[in-house]
């Protein structure tokens, strides 16, 4: 069975490509337009798998050709697809992307059937939840259906991995139950009030969520790399440069290659250099899962 479950949401992404973002109330002509299978559930599901990792994910999409793809798509990426469910009524979820010659971009997400996901659901999958060693959450699903994944895996002594993003505020009791947390520094800010300027920042930030009962901290930094701290280590990871022509999955495919090196049981600073490797390399692509590394990229 597999060792790493991924909970979260399946997005069809449609991305135009422009020189600068609009203006409130402006039109501009953009340039090539392409379409994507996207959503930081899935997308942190196929960069496991690409990865080496035997992953299972749990979704919910729509009953229409964005779903049907979708699923599709997971199965040969070689994710067990057996609990991606089927709404009957909701549409499947999709994401308007644009992205300006800089590689940054600005993303609005219609969430669909993926907020019809719900605590019901994942007890349907008690199999799924026996048999994982590493629990990989998102909030791009409902926040209700999100505590009941973390409640359910901690009961099963299980890795609870949380990224929180899209950045919203947790319940207290949200967080003694987490193995590791992977904000950025956005997410940071919004739930720990600390902005992120600095390393020193982060530090700081990050001892908010181990006062919190969280036992691992890994704060992405973007260009800047990231910041690990727990009770026992804490250190600076630098990125490499690269030419980034997309960002859009950069943290999605680094959380997805973090929860593989924790299931191979590799160092803190070992699995972070193996995540930040993957990340740099999918911002040279375009695309969310399509910009995800295979294993044999990773030289």
């Amino acid at each position: 069975m597999s060792k790493i479950l991924v909970i979260g949401s399946s997005n069809t992404d449609m991305v135009v490509k422009t020189n600068r973002f609009p203006q409130p109330g402006e039109t501009i002509i953009g340039g090539e337009f392409f379409m994507f299978p996207g959503g930081k559930g899935a997308n942190q599901a196929v960069a496991a798998a690409r990865l080496g990792g035997r992953v299972s994910f749990i979704c919910k999409v729509g009953n229409d050709l964005f779903g049907t793809q979708a699923v599709e798509g997971f199965r040969r990426e070689n994710i067990h697809t057996a609990f991606c469910f089927v709404d009957a009524e909701a549409a499947s979820g999709v994401a308007l992307i644009t992205i300006n010659q800089e590689g940054e971009n600005e993303i609005v997400v219609a969430s669909g059937a993926n907020h019809t996901l719900t605590a019901d659901d994942l007890d349907l999958a008690d199999e799924l939840f026996h048999s994982a060693e590493i629990i990989l959450l998102q909030l791009e699903i409902p926040l209700v259906t999100v505590q009941h994944a973390i409640h359910k895996g901690h009961q099963g002594f299980k890795k609870i991995v949380l990224n929180p993003a899209p950045a919203q505020v947790l319940p207290t009791s949200a967080y003694s139950d987490l193995f590791l947390i992977t904000p950025n520094e956005t997410e940071t800010g919004l739930l720990t009030g600390i902005e992120i300027g600095s390393i020193k920042d982060a530090e700081k930030a990050a001892d908010v969520f181990l006062s919190r009962g969280v036992q691992n901290v890994l704060i992405t930094l973007g260009p800047h790399g990231s910041f690990f701290k727990n009770a026992q280590e804490s250190f600076h990871f630098p990125v490499e440069e690269v030419q980034a022509i997309d960002t859009t999955a950069a943290g999605d495919v680094f959380n997805g290659a973090l929860s593989v090196a924790l299931a191979e049981n590799k160092s803190w600073k070992s699995t972070i250099e193996f995540a930040s490797r993957a990340a740099s390399i999918s911002v040279t692509r375009l695309g969310a899962q399509a910009s995800a590394p295979y294993l044999n990229e990773m030289v």
